[in-house]
């Protein structure tokens, strides 16, 4: 039985303090984390962090500017302070644990601005053990109705010249490789001209959230933002002389400005988490706790669960989404005159789903099922799909009584064409024909260059786009898996039909990318990095990492073993097995190391990351639901390790039949990627071992009671 999210606990209170003494405070409940805000002398707002008794943000000033308005800078008096604190632990329906502590201290500071029209803003901060949320709210007021944003200027004074991690700040993609480099060395413009992007927009030097830093005294920072409603979203505009960051929000060429909004109205929280170990990024829930509560109650209608389909076929040129054979998706071309491969048929999904119904494999994607994709990314994109009507060699009513006669559950695909205007005239009689069908999720799509031109990907039309159909969605009792999404910014919490989305370069930069597909860096950098925003869906499980006999010059580079490991270090409800069911098969048998896509879980009890070092390595263990088995998965980048692994995290007194799926002796990403060996070990707490990790490699195992 699936449990609706609730408070288990909690205890809160908060004191009106008008006569408090400046700077105000507000400290982590650890006491590790201090914030100090103020007014300079012109009145304008400032605040300074520390962590650990040091200074981690130095002065950092607020204010916005608006069209045809004086800018919110200045002047402001402080008439009112409010302190309070919150200790609540609630119940994820779904996630990397069950339990969520939601423990802060929190500040909101009353300004006024000493003008004629007394003008007014609260900041809002929340602090944690492990790091710190703010916000601007602007209250009912008689002077201030509707305001056009043209910049939030939130600063971030950092102090030091950090090690980063960072894609730029794209107002269209996330889609692209991360760059470490020291901070004054960003150069975000220099990733502009991508040949391996579609859809790209790049105005300033910029990067994107959640951004990873390590200062030289090995404190590890995020700087990101949550709950991301009716806004633009943030990209921060980098200042390499001076060491600094200012929100630079996405926006829109047809609003002449970055935000329209409606007072009274509270802005995303402006996030840093701070931790002492790499791998605390990771555990942290601070990103979710900043959003409201579960608002649509019961998602039971979702099942986590792992899912194979019709679509890396068509990334290594096998097939095709199209059944004309007018264009060759895996360059993004069209015009081509060619035999049709088309890959959703009939007899194709079948295939897939008796592939998935004998492995223990309850999900069935299938890509290009319905009509239009010989149009999808022409210039002419509005009214291409309406999502009921198949092609002629796909049966789709066959393919669904199949399905529920297997076992097998179909996940719809919505592929919009970047037209979301289209989208929404149709949402309402697509999401009524999946509900007829017996179809609980979709996996939506936005490839292109969004319609209407002028808009962006990231921008606050998209914003309330994405929010649209996570409503509507959740009112038909239906699970969202977005493609070329917004950011993940825990909105999941409240809306816990949101389970995955993309947001990052996948596993299909592998098969098509002209510049090499993802090195072996990409992953270990991305657990610290876009999985701190929430769920993705990498698509992992390549078994044929060379597919020489679709694509030569292309391949996955890490080990067989690695691609095993995934199902663990990366977190998502669901999880694609997405190599061909022919690519599982070994000697005429399902390969041996299938079983561990076959036993790993999907929903978890409790996560914990055992070690780990942004770019280079790192290994999670997540305790099944219900079961209460263990997972662990551990992967690194293009140099070998040794790994040594304590199992104390066990419980006591409780015996764990191991089995270990590792890197062969001559494992390597690029020579040797297949090698693996496969171990059944007795495991209980006071276990140890040591663990060698190829380059590119990895290693997974299951432990069961």
């Amino acid at each position: 039985m699936k449990k609706i999210a609730f408070i288990l606990c909690a205890t809160m209170f908060m004191v009106s303090c008008k006569d408090q003494s400046y700077p105000l405070n507000a400290e982590s409940p650890n006491s590790k984390i201090n914030i100090h805000f103020n007014l300079n002398n012109e009145g304008q707002p400032y605040y300074t962090v520390n962590f650990n008794n040091k200074t981690i943000i130095d002065t950092s000033y607020m204010s916005f500017q608006f069209k045809d308005l004086p800018t919110l800078k200045n002047d402001f008096k402080i008439v009112n302070s409010i302190v309070g604190t919150a200790d609540e632990t609630w119940q994820m329906p779904w996630g990397e644990q069950l339990n969520v502590r939601n423990h802060y201290n929190e500040l909101v500071i009353n300004l006024e601005e000493q003008s004629e029209t007394k003008r007014k803003l609260n900041i809002h901060f929340k602090v944690y053990d492990d790091g710190l949320g703010f916000r601007y709210e602007f209250p009912e007021q008689d002077h201030l109705k509707e305001v056009l944003i043209t910049d939030e200027n939130t600063e971030f004074n950092l102090t030091g010249d950090h090690k980063v991690w960072w894609i730029p700040g794209d107002w269209d993609i996330y889609e692209h490789l991360y760059n470490e480099t020291k901070f004054s060395e960003i150069n975000a413009l220099s990733k502009q001209n991508n040949p391996n992007l579609n859809a790209t927009y790049i105005p300033e030097n910029a990067v994107n959230t959640p951004v990873t830093m390590k200062t030289d005294e090995g404190v590890y920072l995020s700087f990101h933002e949550a709950d991301l409603t009716n806004y633009a979203g943030m990209t921060l505009k980098v200042d390499t002389e001076n060491l600094n960051m200012v929100s630079e929000l996405v926006g829109s060429d047809i609003l002449g400005g970055k935000a329209k909004i409606s007072i009274p109205f509270n802005t995303p929280w402006r996030t840093i988490q701070m931790a002492e170990k790499a791998g605390d990024l990771i555990e942290s829930k601070m990103i979710l706790n900043l959003n409201d509560p579960n608002i649509i109650g019961d998602v039971s209608y979702f099942t986590p669960m792992k899912y194979v389909g019709i679509w890396w076929e068509m990334h290594i040129g096998k097939s095709t989404w199209d059944l004309e054979g007018s264009q060759d998706m895996n360059t993004f071309t069209t015009g081509k005159v060619g035999t049709s491969r088309h890959g959703a048929t009939t007899e194709n999904a079948k295939k897939y789903i008796d592939f998935a119904s004998q492995n223990g494999i309850k999900g069935l994607l299938v890509e290009g099922w319905n009509t239009g994709w010989d149009k999808w990314i022409s210039n002419e994109r509005e009214g291409v799909f309406d999502f009921m009507t198949p092609y002629s060699d796909y049966n789709f009513e066959e393919v669904m009584s199949y399905a529920k006669e297997k076992g097998v559950e179909v996940i719809m695909h919505h592929e919009t064409s970047a037209a979301p205007r289209t989208y929404e005239k149709q949402m309402d009689v697509a999401y009524d024909f999946m509900k007829a069908n017996g179809i609980n999720s979709v996996k939506t799509g936005y490839v292109g260059k969004i319609i209407p031109k002028g808009e962006y990907h990231h921008g606050q039309w998209m914003v309330n786009h994405y929010q649209k159909v996570l409503e509507e969605a959740a009112n038909k009792k239906i699970a969202v898996n977005a493609h070329e999404p917004i950011k993940a910014t825990g909105k999941r919490r409240t809306y816990p039909n949101a389970i995955s989305r993309e947001g990052m370069r996948g596993q299909e930069f592998n098969a098509w990318a002209t510049d090499g597909g993802n090195p072996p860096s990409h992953l270990p950098t991305v657990a610290f990095t876009r999985m701190l925003s929430g769920p993705f869906d990498f698509t992992p499980g390549v078994f044929n990492i060379k597919f020489n006999e679709y694509k030569k010059d292309n391949q996955v580079n890490t080990t067989l073993a690695q691609q095993l490991a995934l199902y663990v270090v990366i977190y998502s409800p669901i999880e694609m097995a997405s190599d061909l069911p022919e690519h599982y098969m070994l000697h005429g048998k399902v390969h041996p190391a299938f079983q561990f896509i076959t036993d790993v879980g999907v929903d978890w009890q409790q996560s914990k990351v055992l070690n780990g070092e942004v770019g280079d390595f790192v290994t999670i263990a997540r305790q099944e639901r219900e079961t209460g088995n263990w997972f662990i998965g551990g992967i690194t980048d293009e140099h070998s390790r040794t790994i040594e692994l304590s199992f104390d995290f066990l419980e006591e007194g409780q015996t764990f039949q191991a089995v270990l799926y590792k890197d062969g002796k001559n494992a390597h990403w690029n020579n040797n990627p297949t090698d693996i060996e496969i171990e059944n070990l007795t495991i209980n707490k006071d276990s140890k071992f040591t663990i060698q990790l190829a380059a590119g490699g990895g290693f997974a195992i299951s432990l069961k009671k």
